[in-house]
């Protein structure tokens, strides 16, 4: 038997959403799947020189743990993963290997998981609620975890904004990423993230784009992350200068993203222009919010 598993790429926080907010992509990790006499990996694309390719490969260990927690064979397989989604940019290139592999585990195995029963599954690898659980069910969604329960709601996200990713050649760990921010916050850090994380949903519902760029703000961890991603307060600035409507940092960095309706291009090239004049490579994607999630096909 033969499967082709889809994971988009997701972008999380958005701001003031930090570990809740999250929204899939239209950029893509496939992995096909075949059933053989031991176990194999090609990688192609993102990562080709570097992944795993063995025991380490992200996505055998989630069809290793999958069969392991489902009881079933685990049958050797040959996988053949093609990756667009950069390593260390903030896209949830992590996320994809742990969810194909437990949805390729699932499909060659013939088991049908809930949603709750496949996300359980994942955290065991990431508790990364705001990255796993977009690339899982597609679109923009709100997350709160309880143990090791995840609620989520997923909420219309405007087909009116386009999604600008600007993608610097240079990667932030995101275990690094967490160690700048700080243990506590005040109060009134606190009260300044409930507030615009609240207004970028309604901004969102009712199409007051002009809210973005406020409801974008951050107390928690952007200031901190900023001084690690070299760049962002000036590309911040240019971006809002050609009529961006939300500058944030993508996950924990080194992507940043833009939604805007108009002059995407325009900032994008902006923004390749600006790392290149500090002797940064980097490249930029026009993309839109993949709706379907995770998905497989017999191939």
């Amino acid at each position: 038997m033969a499967i082709k598993v889809v994971v988009p790429a997701s972008t999380s926080n958005l701001g003031a959403g930090f570990d809740t907010f999250g929204l899939a992509l239209t950029l893509y990790n496939t992995f096909e799947v075949v059933e053989g006499n031991q176990f194999e990996v090609e990688i192609i694309g993102e990562g080709a020189d570097r992944l795993s390719k063995g025991e380490g490969n992200l996505f055998l260990q989630a069809y290793r743990r999958t069969c392991q927690e489902l009881g079933i064979p685990c049958k050797p397989i040959k996988v053949v993963q093609k990756n667009n989604v950069p390593l260390g940019r903030g896209l949830g290139s992590s996320a994809t290997a742990i969810l194909g592999g437990i949805i390729g585990a699932t499909a060659l195995g013939d088991v049908n998981l809930s949603t709750d029963e496949i996300l359980k599954i994942a955290f065991s690898f990431e508790r990364h609620p705001d990255n796993l659980v977009p690339a899982l069910v597609g679109g923009f969604v709100t997350c709160a975890v309880d143990g090791h329960k995840v609620y989520f709601e997923r909420i219309e996200f405007p087909k009116e904004l386009q999604i600008l990713v600007l993608i610097p050649e240079f990667e932030i760990l995101t275990e690094e990423a967490r160690k700048v921010l700080p243990r506590e916050v005040s109060l009134k850090d606190a009260v300044f993230n409930i507030q615009r994380a609240t207004l970028f949903i309604s901004a969102l519902v009712n199409r007051d784009f002009e809210l973005l760029r406020v409801a974008v703000e951050d107390r928690l961890h952007q200031p901190f992350r900023g001084k690690l991603l070299k760049g962002f307060n000036s590309f911040k600035e240019l971006a809002y200068s050609l009529g961006a409507d939300a500058v944030f940092i993508s996950g924990s960095g080194s992507t940043i993203g833009v939604f805007t309706r108009k002059n995407a291009d325009q900032i994008g090239k902006t923004g390749v222009k600006l790392y290149g004049e500090m002797g940064i490579p980097a490249k930029y994607l026009v993309l839109e919010a993949d709706e379907k999630g995770t998905r497989w096909s017999r191939a």
